[in-house]
């Protein structure tokens, strides 16, 4: 059976005809190659984070402050990177991120996302701000596992119509965004005086809704002055900065499946998580794009690890970029990881095949990496095989 440690004999096998990967392997090397090839705006959009973005710096300085310690003469010759979240198993502990807008990325945009996670068996998450509508991805991720991500508008029959248009479509956990009610302060978008909403793209789950439509006032076809009329619709309702935690009760009533509030940074904030019946926690600071100055998210996981204990399911986001780092959130109290924009870039660079370049090497170099430090599945993966740089 193959494993995804064997994408690295494939591509030696491959150099013997002389074929080499399209994209590099170092999946850090993806970024500088994005901002080379890819459109300023649309570069800067998916790179760019809050104010100075000292947040996304912090992200991957918390992670090249942990070291890993390997131990030897461990039996290592099987490994099994599945692990088990919400009564699912999943095929490995790492999800593909909600990113929205991808279109200005690539035009298959969450399409080309979708087919790539199903075929590598890797769940994927979608965007209320997806390019392409949630029914639309889902039927691109046929026979994948596939949770939805919702950005809680201040219209409640627009949330109410998204909650069951995701559930019909197949997604079986929600994943609820509290950290972007408003957008954070990104210079790089307002140098270029850049929204892509505001152009019409990422709205297609709302354009879609028939809830969105009646509010609008009667359907449309997305152009002409009723594409304006929806736009500005959109921007009036598309966070809700009033909202508390008693507000969640809403989402319980309405959803059956686990229920998952990304952007907890503060362990009281993972109790109250806990309080409100939630199912789990998303370690994440938005990859730095909200809150300039804020603590990296890999400081804040043990903290939140810690004070939820076994009573909610903890997962991380902000800041992954190699196998390496995927076992140090492990180590830390995380059951799984999300990865965000590297597989953005792929998709910008090379489209499908990009999106799964970045995923193979993924997780090729944390099966790798997990045989190397004495391990054989994620549940081996504890504190005590890091240490302070």
């Amino acid at each position: 059976m193959s494993s995804p440690a064997d994408f690295q004999n494939e591509i030696y096998l491959n150099g013997l005809g002389d074929v080499r990967p399209e994209l590099p392997t170092d999946l850090t090397v993806l970024e500088r190659l994005a901002g080379e090839r890819i459109a300023p705006a649309a570069y800067g959009y998916v790179a760019g984070a809050a104010g100075t973005e000292s947040t996304a710096r912090a992200n991957r300085e918390a992670f090249e402050r942990r070291r890993l310690v390997p131990r030897m003469l461990r039996d290592v010759a099987v490994r099994d990177l599945s692990v088990r979240l919400f009564g699912q198993t999943l095929p490995v502990p790492v999800l593909l991120a909600p990113i929205g807008v991808l279109a200005i990325m690539h035009p298959d945009g969450d399409l080309a996302v979708a087919r790539a996670a199903a075929d590598l068996g890797v769940p994927l998450v979608v965007s209320t701000a997806a390019s392409h509508s949630m029914e639309q991805a889902a039927e691109a991720n046929a026979g994948g596992l596939r949770w939805f991500q919702l950005y809680w508008s201040s219209d409640r029959d627009v949330v109410l119509s998204f909650l069951t248009r995701a559930s019909a479509a197949g997604y079986t956990t929600l994943v609820v965004t509290l950290d972007t009610h408003t957008l954070g302060w990104r210079p790089r978008d307002l140098d270029l005086a850049y929204l892509p909403f505001l152009r019409g793209i990422g709205v297609t789950n709302y354009f879609t809704d028939p809830a969105f439509q009646r509010a609008v006032g009667s359907p449309f076809d997305g152009d002409g002055a009723d594409r304006e009329a929806a736009i500005m619709r959109w921007a009036g309702t598309f966070g809700d900065p009033s909202l508390t935690w008693d507000d969640l009760d809403f989402l319980r009533e309405h959803w059956d499946g686990p229920i998952v509030l990304k952007g907890i940074q503060h362990p009281d904030d993972a109790r109250r998580a806990v309080d409100a019946g939630m199912d789990g926690v998303v370690v994440s600071n938005h990859g730095g794009r909200q809150v300039d100055g804020a603590i990296g998210s890999l400081d804040a996981l043990p903290r939140v690890a810690a004070a939820v204990g076994d009573r909610i399911t903890v997962l991380f986001d902000s800041g992954i970029r190699t196998g390496t780092d995927v076992i140090k959130a492990l180590a830390l109290g995380a059951k799984a990881v999300m990865l965000g924009r590297p597989y953005a870039y792929g998709l910008g660079l090379a489209g499908e095949a990009g999106v799964r370049h970045v995923i193979r090497c993924l997780l090729a170099e944390l099966e790798i990496a997990m045989a190397l430090v004495g391990v054989t599945c994620p549940a081996e993966i504890t504190p005590e095989l890091l240490a302070s740089a």
